[in-house]
């Protein structure tokens, strides 16, 4: 296990798609590790949901932690941003393009805390990845269904559950090594009985 996570590190690229052209975005990094790491996708926003506000020039500025604070007064989005929240700010030591930094926009010092809602507590990179080692199983089974999505050249169906799961437990015995996971996919049905493209 502990080598597929640390292989699986998040890329500059990953931080790029989860932010915006001028900030980070805690709402779509903690989207992005959601769907992306923990392959648990948080439902579609509630209709009409306002933009967070941003920063206006001459006015003092506040950190996105702060603007995400009033955005999560509304129940309706506060229990999506329970779970989103958390992760993403444990990252918000890097900037928009991966870089990593001190302060935030608003030049205060970043506050990389937080607490998941199993009370696990997280402040920054390390302490976030030691919570997916604690959960192995929600990881490398994101990771495998996203490998096998890609040598399938679809994406995975519920019937492909089972082989998901037996690539799992395949690849288990060499603590998650790439080499396991890719052969046990390779000797997967989906992957054995895959229908070539015209």
């Amino acid at each position: 296990m502990r080598s597929l996570v640390i292989e699986c590190s998040v890329s500059a690229s990953s931080f790029i798609v989860a932010s915006y052209a001028n900030r980070t975005s805690p709402v779509k990094r903690g989207k992005w590790l959601l769907e992306n790491i923990l392959g648990a996708p948080p439902p579609p926003p509630s209709p009409n949901v306002p933009a967070l506000k941003e920063n206006m020039a001459g006015e003092q500025a506040h950190s996105v932690r702060e603007r995400l604070e009033e955005h999560r007064a509304n129940p309706s989005c506060a229990s999506c941003h329970k779970a989103m929240d958390p992760l993403s700010f444990a990252l918000e030591t890097f900037d928009a393009i991966g870089s990593w930094r001190t302060a935030g926009e608003d030049g205060a010092t970043i506050d990389a805390s937080g607490e998941l809602a199993d009370g696990t507590r997280l402040n920054g990179p390390a302490s976030l990845r030691t919570a997916l080692m604690k959960r192995p199983e929600d990881f490398v089974r994101t990771a495998i269904d996203k490998l096998l999505t890609y040598t399938l050249g679809r994406g995975t169906e519920p019937y492909d559950a089972a082989a998901v799961r037996r690539i799992v437990r395949q690849s288990a015995g060499t603590g998650y090594k790439w080499s396991s996971v890719i052969l046990a996919i390779v000797q997967s049905a989906p992957f054995q009985m895959r229908i070539a493209a015209d």
